[in-house]
């Protein structure tokens, strides 16, 4: 008996799981399988493919298992793409003039880029955004140009914008469409999807196309917009959707759609039945062609059920479309009828334009819950559509509200039912991950957690046992241990960090939007301890600073900047107080006292900040670190000095708190209070660390905070002196900055430390673990180090540099940065971004 042979004619990552699907069939053992590749390289995760401009390498995208080829003895050829095929003979021709005899024939050439015919669309410097190759040219030249434009606001398109803009280009977007990623989000979330992204320095223009790629000397110099408009830009991402591979199907006369993609049956069989399609080259049986990896792996499946003999069930007849991703640092996801096409359907709607969160629950009239968008917290995502066709154990409202408004419920997975769909692009259900103990077994089992990653939260809450603690897949080590680890070994770097104590994947690489931060904060607050410039702008410290830190400034929504000096106390001089007016009326600002008991200064643009910080430093003051995770106030009533009910000098405390603990970078930003009474006008039971006067002295009370989730601090000690209050702050300080996880406020910390109040206060107060030595003397390294980031900024021109709206353009200001008249001060002129935006609940 003749072993038969197997052909798959493309090996991207629909084909590769096609190969391990019949691997796992036993069909490897009883058939000769040939692979014909056309890249060369094998299959790789093209859904993750930007992150090579985040520092992974071709080899670290590879899904393909080292062995995997040889154990199963498949037949590779990379670079050797199939040109024809003789349906008569059975034979398939590769370009090397190589002929392969099939049985059976799989092709899984998926699909090639969409260029729109306009003139110069061949022009040196125009490029598509589809494979590896295609990003090594990107990277190349993009060496030599300061301007890109990306045709197509899709998917694709703004991973493509996100890769311009990572190499170090003003990055434009040109959308057809009259909103960001039309197939997936509607109106809404386009709207805060282009808010947000416009935040950060990408210009977006929607509802024109292109119409003409201008060129000089045959290299691209501009673009022409079908509404009349030109840009200027010396290089163009075709990124405008993809069409099917077919060429072959049709060369050799299989039936193909009117609209592209080879038509299959539901056992994926083409009009052969010898020959199977699957994936993005396919059209389904449903009449649709799928762009997604999720339908492809089914196609996959299915198509390697039916060579094997098995039974298929009902075949491939359609698939889930939902998905999420992060879109230049935003989450993006939609599931089910996302756009609400369902008769009678209602929609739940919560916006939130000033943090950039759009959510959007369709549900039909008897509380179904049929689809949703979710632009800028998505991390819902995986329950809701799992929910998808069922009535949720809550109300709708509920699901989509934040926390602190209305009563929100946090759905755990007791709500999903067994069968829920878990991973939807390995079809895998809550039933089968609670079979397994851990996630490298179930992605093992089932290869849930494998493909988009979308899942992975949902599967460790499903799990029985606790699964990997790390900060982020580039460490093992949680942040605490991170501290630990480089204070001891006195570690003043990223990479030195990395390196040594990273994931070995990890190491060599560049980090994440996870663990860079991170580590900043933790160098930052160890600086004077391991022998660090505690300057965080300098060298490498600049890359790890997020958005506001990186310009000592808050980002508003407009892209302008807010200024705050440090008002200790919130005591403050006349003449002091005059020097802010003046500021504020010379640059134009417009000015609001905070509730910290400060002046905030909005509306300067980055290049002004150093002219505003000299004239303020000038006058005495200096940052008030209100864009930093470090202390931002300390807030004071006005004691027994003036108010006939204190009983302690609190204005005074207040200040000699916030000088000493100005600056100190901390897993989250610090608050504090002191009241000079009982009466509690300074609200301390609501900071971090309050401070409440007694006739005794004070009483201190840690871990309280406002926000959406109040919590009332508790009393840890009392009737202390001065000293004494003094010594156990620095001791609790330094403890939590020690011991918390990344973002965890102190509130969160308490509650979550093993043993809560009683071990805090057997460590800061009895020094039970033999600590507090230690613990004050990293506080009286930082006291004695201090320095004020905006003086050490204007001392220095190099450092000042970084302080431009254009890189090539220094004395250029931003043109998008403009104001509006409002009661006498000025407010951002958004009226280009204004959208009608649903508020609350809608009925179509």
């Amino acid at each position: 008996m003749t072993t038969p042979t197997i052909v798959l004619v493309g090996h991207g990552m629909v084909g590769q799981r096609f190969l391990e699907a019949l691997a796992d069939r036993g069909v490897t053992e009883r058939a000769r399988i040939v692979v014909l590749c056309e890249e060369p390289r094998p299959a790789y995760d093209r859904v993750q493919l930007t992150s090579y401009f985040s520092g992974r390498t071709p080899d670290d995208l590879s899904m393909v298992e080292a062995g995997f080829m040889e154990k199963h003895g498949i037949e590779l050829y990379v670079g050797d793409p199939a040109e024809t095929i003789d349906r008569g003979a059975r034979t398939v021709t590769a370009r090397s003039g190589r002929v392969f005899a099939y049985d059976t024939l799989v092709l899984a050439t998926g699909s090639y880029p969409f260029v729109p015919p306009v003139p110069g669309k061949d022009a040196r410097g125009c490029f598509v955004y589809r494979t590896i190759e295609d990003l090594l040219a990107i990277e190349e030249y993009a060496k030599t140009a300061t301007t890109g434009a990306v045709v197509g606001g899709g998917l694709l398109g703004l991973e493509a914008a996100g890769a311009l803009k990572g190499l170090g280009l003003d990055t434009h977007v040109v959308e057809f469409a009259p909103r960001l990623m039309p197939v997936q989000v509607d109106e809404g979330g386009g709207a805060a999807l282009l808010r947000t992204i416009e935040k950060m320095g990408l210009t977006v223009h929607t509802g024109t196309g292109t119409q003409e790629v201008v060129t000089a000397d045959g290299a691209v110099s501009g673009m022409k917009l079908s509404d009349g408009s030109e840009l200027a830009t010396d290089m163009v991402v075709f990124s405008a959707g993809v069409r099917p591979r077919d060429q072959l199907a049709r060369d050799c006369g299989l039936d193909v759609g009117e609209r592209g993609g080879i038509a299959v049956d539901e056992l994926c069989r083409t009009s052969d039945p010898a020959v199977f399609a699957i994936g993005e080259c396919a059209l389904a049986s449903d009449g649709r062609v799928y762009g997604l990896v999720a339908p492809g792996y089914e196609m996959a499946q299915t198509a390697a059920a039916a060579i094997a003999g098995e039974g298929a069930g009902d075949g491939f007849t359609g698939a889930d479309m939902s998905t999420k991703l992060k879109l230049l640092g935003v989450d993006v996801a939609s599931f089910g009828d996302a756009h609400g096409t369902a008769e009678d359907c209602l929609d739940v709607v919560y916006s939130d334009s000033r943090s950039g969160v759009y959510k959007k629950l369709v549900v039909s009239a008897d509380g179904v819950l049929l689809g949703g968008v979710l632009v800028g917290d998505a991390e819902q995502y995986g329950l809701l559509r799992p929910l998808t066709g069922t009535v949720p154990p809550v109300s709708p409202e509920q699901l989509v509200l934040p926390a602190g408004a209305g009563a929100p419920v946090a759905l755990g997975p007791s709500a999903l039912p067994d069968d829920a769909v878990i991973c939807s692009c390995h079809n895998v259900t809550k039933h089968a991950i609670g079979q397994c103990e851990s996630l490298a077994e179930v992605k093992k089992c089932t290869k849930a957690g494998t493909g988009c990653g979308s899942c992975v939260k949902v599967i460790e809450k499903l799990l029985p046992t606790p699964t990997d603690k790390g900060l982020c897949g580039c460490f093992s080590y949680t942040r605490s241990e991170l501290y630990e680890i480089a204070r001891t070994l006195r570690l003043t770097s990223f990479a030195a960090l990395l390196d040594s104590h990273g994931r070995e994947e990890a190491r060599g690489g560049e980090g994440c939007e996870v663990c860079k931060p991170t580590v900043g904060s933790i160098l930052a607050s160890l600086a004077p301890t391991i022998g660090l410039d505690g300057y965080i702008l300098d060298g490498e410290q600049a890359a790890l600073q997020d958005t506001n830190d990186h310009f000592l400034a808050n980002m508003q929504r407009n892209g302008s900047y807010s200024v705050v000096p440090r008002i200790p106390g919130g005591e403050i001089t006349p003449d002091k107080l005059i020097v802010i007016g003046e500021v504020a009326r010379d640059f134009g600002l417009y000015t609001k006292i905070t509730g910290g008991q400060r002046i905030d200064l909005f509306g300067a643009r980055v290049d002004q900040l150093p002219s505003i910080w000299t004239r303020l430093v000038d006058a005495g003051f200096e940052s008030g670190h209100a864009y930093g995770k470090a202390l931002r106030t300390v807030k004071s009533c006005v004691g027994q000095t003036w108010c006939r009910y204190g009983v302690q000098d609190s204005v005074r405390m207040a200040i000699q708190l916030e000088l000493r603990y100005r600056g100190l970078r901390a897993p989250h930003k610090l608050k504090s209070a002191v009241s000079g009474c009982a009466r509690e006008c300074a609200e301390a039971q609501s900071k971090d660390f309050g401070i409440i006067a007694t006739a005794n002295g004070w009483n201190l009370y840690v871990g309280g905070n406002g926000g959406a989730t109040p919590r009332h601090a508790d009393l840890l000690a009392q009737d202390l002196s001065d000293a004494e209050l003094v010594r156990l702050i620095d001791r609790f300080l330094m403890f939590y900055i020690r011991t918390a996880d990344r973002l965890e406020r102190t509130s969160t910390w308490l509650e979550r430390l093993e043993g809560g109040l009683d071990h805090l206060r057997d460590v800061v107060v009895h020094d039970s673990l033999g600590l507090c030595d230690e613990l004050e003397a990293l506080m009286a390294a930082h006291v004695a180090d201090y320095r004020d980031e905006w003086a050490e900024t204007l001392d220095d021109p190099e450092r000042l540099r970084r302080f431009v709206s254009f890189v090539n353009a220094p004395g250029a200001p931003d043109p998008s940065v403009r104001f509006v008249p409002e009661r006498d001060q000025i407010k951002p002129d958004l009226t280009i971004l204004t959208i009608g935006t649903l508020e609350g609940a809608t009925s179509r």
